[in-house]
C-alpha cells in the first residue's frame, strides 16, 4: 500500500485533529482513554452520548457509501481518521459491531427493507447490537451451533420462533439488537441449514445474564432465548444459507480499524515504559531489551496490517489475528514485570479494583481466545494457504 499522503489526505488528517481538539473538551475531555480491553463498562451512557455527538457532526460509519449516510472515505483516509481517533485517546465508541460488522454485511446481503429499516440507526447510533453466535458448545468451532428457529406462519408475515442459549455475547446487556447465528433446517449438520436472523432483545423470550470477569467488568453475557420471536421478513440472505453471511461477517471485523487498534497498542506500550521509566525498572537490561522488542514487532505489526488491508492475501487476516494477539500478551506480561510485586494486589480498602496494568494482564490472556482462537487461525493457515490436509473433524 502507498503510505504517501496527498494535499487532501494530510488537509483531512488536519480536520480530523482540530474536531477533536475543538469538542473533546470539558465534559468530553473526563473520556479520555475510558473503554478500552477488559473495561467497557466504563461510562458507557457518556460514551453513547460522545458516540451520538459523533454521528452529529459525520464522524460515524465514515468509509460507509454515501448513499448508506456514509462519508465514503478512501481506504487512506479512513486510516487517517482511526488514527487521529486513537491519538486523541478518545473514549473507546459502544457502536462497533453495528458500524463495523452488520452495517457492511446489510449492504451486500440484505434486503432493501433491511437497509432502510437498520442502516440510518446504526449511522446515528440510535440502535446498537450484539453478536449471537458463541455458544456453550460452539465457540471456536462455530459451525456446531444447536440454536433453533422454526417458521410460524407464512414467509410473508410471519415469524421465527427461536430457542437455544448464546455465550460471550459482547455488551448484549447494552444492546437493542442481535444478529444470531441459528439451525433453520431440521437434521442439518455443520454448515448446512442455518440462517441469520435480526432479532430484537427486548422481549419476553429473551434473558440476557452479564458474566463478571476477573478484570471487575461485565463485558460478556449468556443469552438465554426461550421462545424468542423476530419478523420472518428478517433473515440476512437466503434462508438455510447463513454460513455465507456469517463468515462474510467476520470478514469484515478485520477491517480499516486494526490500525486504531495498533496506535492504540502504541500508547499502552508507551505508558508502560513510562511507568518503568518512574519506578526505575527500566534500569533493567534485560526489561529494557524487551520494551525494545515490543516496539520494533509493534512496527512491524502496523505494516503487516496496512499490507492486509491493501491487498487479497488469504492468509492476512489469520496472521495478523496470530500477530497481535500474542503480541498484546507478551505487553500485558511485561507490563506486571513492571510493577513487580505491586501488581499481584488489588486496591487497598477492601474492594476488589485493579489498576490499568492489571486489567491489561488479565484481559490480554484472552486475546490468544477470542476472535478466533489460535488453534484456529493456525489451522486456516495450515489447510486454506499450506494446502495440507483437514483436521478431523468427530
Amino acid at each position: 500500500m502507498d503510505l504517501t499522503y496527498s494535499e487532501e489526505d494530510q488537509a483531512f488528517r488536519a480536520e480530523v485533529r482540530a474536531w477533536l481538539q475543538e469538542h473533546l473538551t470539558g465534559e468530553w475531555a473526563e473520556l479520555r482513554g475510558l473503554g478500552g480491553a477488559g473495561r467497557d463498562h466504563e461510562a458507557h451512557d457518556e460514551r453513547l452520548a460522545w458516540n451520538r455527538l459523533l454521528a452529529q457532526h459525520g464522524w460515524t460509519c465514515v468509509g460507509w457509501p454515501r448513499e448508506y449516510g456514509g462519508r465514503g472515505l478512501s481506504l487512506v483516509q479512513q486510516v487517517i481518521f482511526h488514527e487521529e481517533y486513537a491519538k486523541a485517546d478518545a473514549p473507546v465508541r459502544v457502536n462497533h459491531l453495528g458500524e463495523e460488522l452488520l452495517g457492511p454485511t446489510l449492504m451486500a446481503f440484505g434486503t432493501q427493507e433491511q437497509k432502510e429499516r437498520f442502516l440510518p440507526r446504526i449511522v446515528a447510533v440510535e440502535e446498537l447490537w450484539a453478536q449471537g453466535y458463541s455458544e456453550p458448545g460452539a465457540g471456536s468451532d462455530l459451525a456446531n451451533v444447536q440454536t433453533r428457529a422454526r417458521l410460524d406462519g407464512p414467509a410473508d408475515g410471519g415469524e421465527w420462533v427461536i430457542d437455544g442459549q448464546k455465550v460471550w455475547t459482547s455488551n448484549a446487556h447494552f444492546s437493542q439488537w442481535a444478529f444470531v447465528l441459528c439451525r433453520t433446517e431440521p437434521g442439518s449438520e455443520r454448515h448446512r441449514g442455518l440462517s441469520f436472523l435480526l432479532v430484537p432483545l427486548d422481549q419476553p423470550g429473551v434473558d440476557v445474564r452479564p458474566i463478571e470477569q476477573l478484570t471487575g467488568g461485565s463485558e460478556f453475557n449468556e443469552v438465554f432465548l426461550t421462545g424468542a420471536r423476530t419478523d420472518a421478513d428478517l433473515v440476512v440472505g437466503e434462508p438455510g444459507a447463513g454460513w455465507q453471511v456469517a463468515m462474510a461477517l467476520l470478514g469484515f471485523e478485520r477491517g480499516v480499524s486494526v490500525l486504531a487498534q495498533v496506535v492504540g497498542f502504541a500508547r499502552e506500550l508507551d505508558g508502560v515504559v513510562d511507568l518503568a521509566r518512574t519506578n526505575g525498572s527500566l534500569d533493567d537490561p534485560v526489561l529494557r531489551d524487551r520494551l525494545a522488542g515490543l516496539k520494533v514487532e509493534l512496527e512491524v505489526m502496523r505494516r503487516q496490517a496496512m499490507r492486509g488491508l491493501s491487498s487479497d492475501d488469504a492468509a492476512g487476516p489469520s496472521v495478523f489475528k496470530l500477530v497481535w494477539a500474542n503480541w498484546h500478551k507478551r505487553l500485558g506480561q511485561v507490563a506486571m514485570d513492571v510493577l513487580g510485586p505491586a501488581g499481584l494486589t488489588a486496591a487497598a480498602g477492601g474492594r476488589y479494583e485493579l489498576d490499568r496494568w492489571q486489567r491489561l494482564f488479565l484481559f490480554s490472556l484472552a486475546d490468544t481466545i477470542y476472535g478466533g482462537s489460535d488453534e484456529v487461525q493456525r489451522n486456516i493457515l495450515a489447510e486454506r494457504v499450506l494446502g495440507l490436509p483437514r483436521e478431523a473433524r468427530g
